[in-house]
């Protein structure tokens, strides 16, 4: 197991560990699983700003995969990071997310960020939940009825982590 830069060629297994979270689930909102020229798209988009997009690799087979990107676009927000983790349906609950998110926050330290957020789609989302808090991250806030997805509206939870000190 080894965790590295995600690169280019990475990007049609990116979206194909995304897209059950996308289909089934609701710790994305996103609707439509975007295809692997939307994920190289933004890929490249994390990588042109520097920010870290980290995947795990198990027996050659990358299983899971973390970003961080500017937690908005304005520029006070330029030390402000907000985390992505997403496993492989086959490979969730083995220690893979845990690893990628703490490999992340530490490229995210270095890529000059000095705060990390985590908005986690869904409060009954447990494990991303239970995930961050394992990591360092604290319950921040939650935001009522931000979104609608399968005919529900859904809160997010907001955890944060200082990466200062």
């Amino acid at each position: 197991m080894s965790i590295r830069p995600a690169r280019m060629e990475d990007a049609p297994t990116l979206a194909a560990i995304y897209a059950p979270a996308v289909l089934n689930g609701t710790a994305s909102f996103e609707i439509e699983p975007p295809s692997a020229a939307e994920m190289a798209q933004r890929l490249m988009k994390v990588k042109s700003h520097g920010w870290p997009w980290l995947v795990h690799v198990t027996m050659g087979k990358v299983d899971g995969y973390a970003y961080v990107t500017q937690f908005r676009d304005r520029p006070a927000y330029r030390y402000c990071g907000e985390t992505s983790v997403y496993v492989a349906p086959d490979a969730q609950r083995t220690g893979i997310g845990q690893a990628l998110l703490m490999a992340v926050s530490s490229a995210a330290r270095t890529a000059g960020f000095r705060q990390l957020i985590a908005v986690i789609g869904d409060p009954g989302n447990n494990a991303s939940i239970s995930l961050h808090a394992s990591c360092g991250f604290e319950r921040a806030g939650l935001l009522k009825q931000i979104g609608e997805k399968f005919g529900k509206p859904l809160d997010i939870v907001m955890m944060q982590r200082s990466l200062v000190g």
